[in-house]
């Protein structure tokens, strides 16, 4: 087993406010986030205007941030000033509201649990009644479903819901496109400040994919999908500033032009995987500087694959950030632990921190892989199998990922310390502890439906004693088997398979609650959270 040590983050896992009121009934649910200093990076070869530029970033996701407050719950400070025990508050804080993102229960009195539509839509509003309503501008991800006056359904576009906000935001990209001396940056700082005015962010998709020559990046806008859990659909505003590192970069840049050839990798029709994504796909390392938003909320990203622009991943490609001192501390303080506790030693010996980066490495590829639109005219993969399309993205990236991760390490191909079972082993650990993100989020189901699946593969045996033993081969041949069938439903669009697949294998077991009683009781955290320095 290889752990990193990393000199630039700190992992505590008590919060300052839970000493303070060491008889909180919510001291457990905020340990469940361990805290990570994220000191800011050496910024040596950086210009004064590129720190200037830098700054604006920053105002802008902070800005991003309380945009998204608004977007996800409504008044931030009227909630939190009602909040009285201070940990309580600090839990509300971590989720963006009073909701708990595990399982979408309220936590604080006078609030209901949350609705499967956020504020997406009105709260009374059912799924046929969207379905009857005419307006081509409700299937948009940047539209509001809002009731006019008469009770009608009424779409209201993102930039005029959220004007006063998105300005600023604009106010600060023009501000930087003003400074910076690159005009890559200054190209796409433009476009993206007109995008976030205009909800079409096409071009800005383009001008950032083409923004290469950067070490700086900002990732800024409405991008996930996952707050939408009645229809999938609209997206959440966040933001991340990032410092690439550039050597890593340039490591990770060789796989970019192997895109297809990892494309036939997928064991599944060839039908079912013609995407060509175009030549202006790249892969990054970076190190985060900043979450907002729906980036900062519950639990964190360790990795992106952007755009989701499916016209412009056609057209330019997607970039795949890596964002790595996230990556070293998630593995540190959560995977490594949940390994090493309920893996067997002859599993646990293999974890790799080397392995964790490149199972999210390819993770990500992934995403970038299969079909975007269905192969029968059913339109869109997000489009035709609605609530359940994330659900079947997230385990898509995650299958398949690893399971190219294998097939190049049965060459070699991966030129790092750690083999194919490692790969598996570190998967599997991060699998069982990601389950316990729970089944109010699609991430935690799609984690625990691939459980369920390698579990009835027979791909592991949980003994008395609580530790797993995994079956490699039968591990490896399960992944490409719902590889297959991931790929399959989304290229057909089959709502109802979707639908049913879920129902069946998203559900924790018995099994797996003995598991999350021993991670109590040893005290490892669900995830973390910043702390900026």
């Amino acid at each position: 087993m290889k752990k990193v040590s990393l000199a630039l983050v700190a992992i505590l896992t008590i919060f300052t406010a839970c000493k303070e009121n060491p008889k909180s009934q919510f001291n457990r649910k905020v340990a469940d986030y361990a805290v990570v200093t994220l000191e800011t990076p050496s910024l040596e070869g950086i210009s004064d205007n590129g720190k200037e530029v830098l700054n604006l970033y920053r105002f802008a996701a902070q800005e991003i941030d309380a945009l998204y407050w608004e977007q996800y719950f409504g008044n931030r400070d009227s909630l939190l000033s009602a909040i009285k025990d201070p940990v309580q508050q600090l839990f509300a804080q971590i989720n963006y509201g009073p909701w708990d993102r595990t399982d979408g229960k309220s936590f604080v009195e006078g609030y209901a649990d949350r609705l499967p539509g956020a504020g997406f839509y009105p709260s009374d509003m059912t799924v046929q009644e969207f379905e009857n309503f005419e307006d081509p501008a409700k299937a948009s991800p940047y539209t509001l479903i809002t009731r006019g006056e008469d009770g009608s359904l009424k779409a209201v576009w993102y930039h005029d819901a959220y004007k006063e906000h998105l300005e600023k935001i604009a106010n600060y990209l023009r501000a930087a496109a003003d400074i910076t001396i690159k005009p890559s940056v200054k190209k796409y700082l433009l476009s993206k400040a007109d995008a976030l005015l205009s909800d079409n962010y096409y071009q800005s998709g383009i001008d950032w994919l083409d923004m290469t020559d950067s070490k700086m990046d900002l990732v800024i806008g409405p991008n996930e999908t996952a707050d939408d859990q009645l229809l999938g659909i609209k997206r959440s505003y966040e933001a991340f500033v990032l410092l690439k590192n550039e050597s890593k970069t340039e490591e990770l840049m060789q796989y970019v032009d192997r895109l297809e050839e990892f494309q036939q990798y997928i064991p599944c029709d060839a039908a079912y995987k013609n995407f060509q994504p175009g030549t202006g796909s790249n892969i990054f390392s970076c190190n985060a500087l900043y979450y907002a938003g729906k980036a900062n909320a519950g639990v964190k990203v360790i990795a992106l694959n952007l755009p989701f622009d499916t016209d412009v991943q056609r057209d330019k490609g997607t970039r795949t950030i890596l964002l790595e001192n996230v990556i070293h501390a998630k593995f540190n303080s959560v995977v490594w632990p949940t390994g090493t506790l309920l893996l067997d030693s002859e599993s646990s010996e293999k974890l790799s921190s080397d392995a964790f980066f490149w199972n999210i490495v390819f993770r990500e590829v992934a995403h970038g892989l299969g079909v975007k639109e269905t192969v029968n005219g059913k339109g869109s993969v997000e489009e035709a199998l609605g609530s359940s399309a994330l659900l079947f993205e997230e385990m898509k990236g995650n299958v398949v990922g690893t399971l190219l991760v294998c097939k190049l390490q049965n060459h070699y191909d991966i030129h790092n310390l750690f083999t194919k079972e490692g790969a598996l082993a570190t998967f599997f650990a991060s699998l069982v502890r990601s389950e316990r993100f729970g089944e109010a989020s699609a991430l935690g189901r799609a984690n625990t439906s691939v459980y369920n699946y390698l579990h009835e593969a027979g791909a592991f045996v949980r003994k008395d004693d609580g530790k797993y033993t995994l079956d490699y081969a039968k591990m490896e041949s399960a992944l490409a088997d719902l590889s297959a069938l991931i790929l399959k439903t989304q290229a057909l669009g089959d709502a109802a398979f979707a639908a049913d697949f879920e129902a069946k294998y998203s559900k924790r077991q018995a099994e797996y609650e003995a598991d999350l009683l021993n991670l109590g009781l040893e005290g490892i955290p669900m995830d973390i959270r910043f702390e900026i320095k």
